[in-house]
């Protein structure tokens, strides 16, 4: 059971109470014990010295004793003390000069978070002087104590950042040089660990220069342990992104994403735009296969992904038979979870498998899934549109005809319009009807 303060204080004050009168009763009876020795006690010590003879009360002796040996022993602390004094004002001034250097390094500290950079460098400076002359004056005598050398990284360390502040860049560097020598050759946990700030402060600082090769050589001198930490990682996604290294940001995107770095939702808008860069770095169709087979199951789940990657696919080799393995299942997703698309989303569905499918030869299959769709979802011009494109692919012309004039003038995406006009006006002169080619011509150069 918990006790309050005002509970525990009776309790205490009991126990001294308690203590007090034990201590009492022990020295009395002391006291009553010595008394009825010494007044029974009729023995006595006799001294010879020729040719005297002395005779001496033992409790006389035993009293004589004790005095004696209690003024010897203070005149020997009496010595100690007389001899220890230059040591003990050599420790004082020791003293004296380490509350100054801690001192300073506090001042430092607080300049530092006010925002005064030049008082807090001068602070620092002023701290590792003093730290410098102690290291001068100390003997085996006095050791440093063992917070040392992390006093002095933290000096450097504040008097680099204050630097930075100041973009002083010379000062900056010679500080952080500092660091990072004392913690080439020392084993001391702290240290290593005032290393490990000055690397992560190197890169922040590089970062804040725009230089992300020198920031990510900073982080990669760390060791694994803290090179995982949210803000190394956080630190390393900013210097690829910076340095144009998606798949290298993506990687640890995905990191900090597991880590719990990200909202969910900030989290997936990340993944999606480094998988979007990503597969703009490959420069042909073998890059690109390789750029979608290194990405996760999650993110090759993403609409906006897989439309990228099947339109740039399209794009660098026009190999529809490798996309559409990639659009099928987001064909099927659409069509059976329509909320599970936004319309921008269905327009770009519409418009990219309409590009793979005139590519490849005549499928029934597929014109039959389109048709099923479009009858399902009759509000969905894009549908229109795709059903148009594929049915003018089968040459199914009046059909196409019928599809595309329906969805031509409702269509909202500028290409997918501009193109239901060219196959419009495509399909005219193939009936010979001159003045209507030429209208859809017109139109869709109007588009």
């Amino acid at each position: 059971m918990w006790t309050t303060p005002s509970q525990r204080s009776p309790q205490l004050q009991r126990g001294v109470e308690m203590k007090a009168a034990l201590w009492f009763v022990a020295l009395f009876s002391v006291a009553v014990a010595s008394a009825l020795l010494a007044g029974g006690n009729q023995s006595t010590v006799t001294v010879f010295w020729s040719p005297y003879r002395v005779d001496l009360s033992l409790n006389l002796v035993l009293l004589v004793l004790v005095v004696l040996f209690v003024m010897l022993h203070l005149a020997w602390r009496a010595m100690s003390a007389l001899f220890e004094l230059p040591h003990q004002a050599r420790r004082w001034r020791l003293q004296q000069k380490e509350r100054a250097m801690h001192a300073a390094l506090l001042d430092a500290l607080s300049q530092l978070w006010s925002g005064r950079y030049v008082r807090a460098v001068k602070s620092a400076e002023q701290a590792l002087a003093l730290d410098a002359l102690l290291a001068s004056v100390r003997t085996a005598d006095d050791p440093a104590p063992r917070h040392t050398q992390q006093l002095r990284a933290m000096s450097h360390l504040i008097a680099a950042e204050s630097a930075h502040a100041l973009r002083d860049r010379e000062t900056r560097v010679s500080h952080l040089h500092a660091v990072t020598d004392m913690g080439r050759d020392s084993l001391d946990e702290a240290v290593e660990e005032a290393l490990e700030s000055a690397y992560m402060s190197a890169a922040r600082w590089a970062l804040s220069d725009r230089d992300a090769p020198e920031a990510l050589r900073w982080l990669d001198g760390l060791r694994h342990g803290p090179a995982r930490r949210t803000l190394a990682l956080r630190m390393r996604l900013k210097a690829t992104r910076l340095d144009l290294q998606h798949a290298l940001a993506l990687d640890t995107a995905r990191l900090l994403a597991k880590h719990g770095a990200f909202s969910e939702t900030a989290a997936q808008s990340l993944l999606r735009e480094l998988a979007v860069a990503s597969l703009n770095e490959a420069h042909d169709s073998a890059q690109l296969q390789r750029a979608w087979d290194a990405l996760e199951s999650p993110e090759r789940d993403q609409p906006e992904v897989v439309l990228h990657a099947a339109q740039r696919m399209l794009k660098l080799s026009g190999e529809a038979a490798t996309v559409m393995p990639w659009l099928t299942p987001l064909w099927n997703r659409m069509v059976k979870q329509p909320d599970s698309c936004t319309p921008v989303i269905r327009e770009r569905v519409a418009q990219t498998l309409a590009r793979a499918l005139v590519l490849l030869p005549a499928d029934a299959e597929w014109l039959a899934s389109i048709e099923r769709a479009r009858q399902t979802y009759p509000r969905w011009v894009e549908l229109q549109y795709l059903a148009g494109m594929v049915c003018w692919h089968h040459a199914l012309w009046g059909k196409a005809q019928q599809m595309l004039e329906l969805a031509a003038p409702q269509l909202k995406n500028a290409d997918m319009q501009r193109q239901a006009w060219r196959t419009l006006a495509q399909l005219a002169e193939q009936k010979e009807e001159t003045a209507r080619a030429q209208l859809c011509w017109k139109r869709a150069a109007e588009v």
